[in-house]
């Protein structure tokens, strides 16, 4: 994909999925990639295929939750490569569970990787991007970060955090004219392995429940990654990925807060 030569990309979350699909495309375009995960198994493979395709490549173990071993492993990636020009904030994990069941414990965990897993990483690497005087912020919500749905409050809160955060933060940029672009991306459902290792409230059936998820997703990371990096070429405020997120993202437009009762018999179902 044209526009990524020479760039240095950081990505959170490159172990598997969206963010492993990402890293190989960046490279795979001419872009050196810092990779970071806490998954260091899926890290190393995803290293692996970067190494063989010849990309410029830095892994590094991280929890995006700690914010100081973020600030040094921003300054570690800007010494390594020498500037930074792209960050994407793609980290997450995620969980299910009624808001009258689910334990405080749970929703912070979602709040601390979902939201401030994206606020940490935009802000230790803020600095570098607009000295690198071409820089790009790409923050992943969801199509969750569009609407809710019930047993999601706790990611629904996060995404849609994400989603008003990154929004600002474009409009900040832009006032400020500083050379940073940024984008907020909307995946549907991608076939990953989120749902497999999500955490749910006791009581619910957590294989059923990826089971179900694995069935409505629509979307290989593959293309996902293609779709991402198409609209951060072309500098898109909102990237919506896969057909499910366009359907609902109309649905929502059209009908407002409507679309609760509309999609009422659709949750109960699943």
């Amino acid at each position: 994909m044209q526009g990524f030569a020479g760039k240095v990309a950081v990505l959170t979350g490159a172990g598997s999925g969206i963010g492993q699909a990402l890293a190989v495309e960046l490279g795979r375009s001419g872009a050196s990639v810092a990779i970071s995960d806490v998954d260091t198994e899926g890290l190393a493979l995803t290293e692996e295929r970067l190494k063989a395709i010849g990309a410029p490549v830095k892994a590094n173990r991280l929890d995006v939750t700690e914010r100081e071993a973020f600030q040094a492993y921003a300054d570690a990636v800007k010494e390594h490569f020498g500037k930074v020009n792209q960050v994407y904030n793609n980290a997450g994990i995620a969980y299910s569970g009624d808001v009258e069941v689910t334990q405080f414990k749970d929703i912070e965990r979602v709040m601390d990787v979902d939201f401030w897993g994206v606020v940490n990483g935009t802000k230790v690497f803020l600095p570098h991007l607009i000295e690198s005087g071409d820089g790009h912020v790409v923050n992943i919500s969801s199509v969750f970060g569009l609407f809710s749905v019930p047993g999601q409050a706790a990611y629904n809160s996060a995404k849609f955090a994400v989603r008003g955060f990154t929004e600002a933060l474009r409009q900040e940029m832009i006032r400020a004219k500083h050379p940073v672009k940024v984008t907020t991306v909307h995946p549907g459902g991608i076939q990953t392995a989120i749902a497999r290792n999500a955490t749910v409230a006791e009581g619910l059936d957590q294989a059923a429940l990826a089971q179900s998820f694995d069935t409505l997703a629509m979307t290989p990371p593959e293309k996902a990654a293609r779709i991402i990096l198409d609209g951060v070429r072309r500098n898109r405020a909102r990237v919506l990925v896969g057909p499910d997120a366009k359907i609902l993202d109309l649905i929502v437009r059209i009908t407002g807060s409507g679309y609760q009762r509309l999609l009422r018999p659709i949750m109960g179902r699943l």
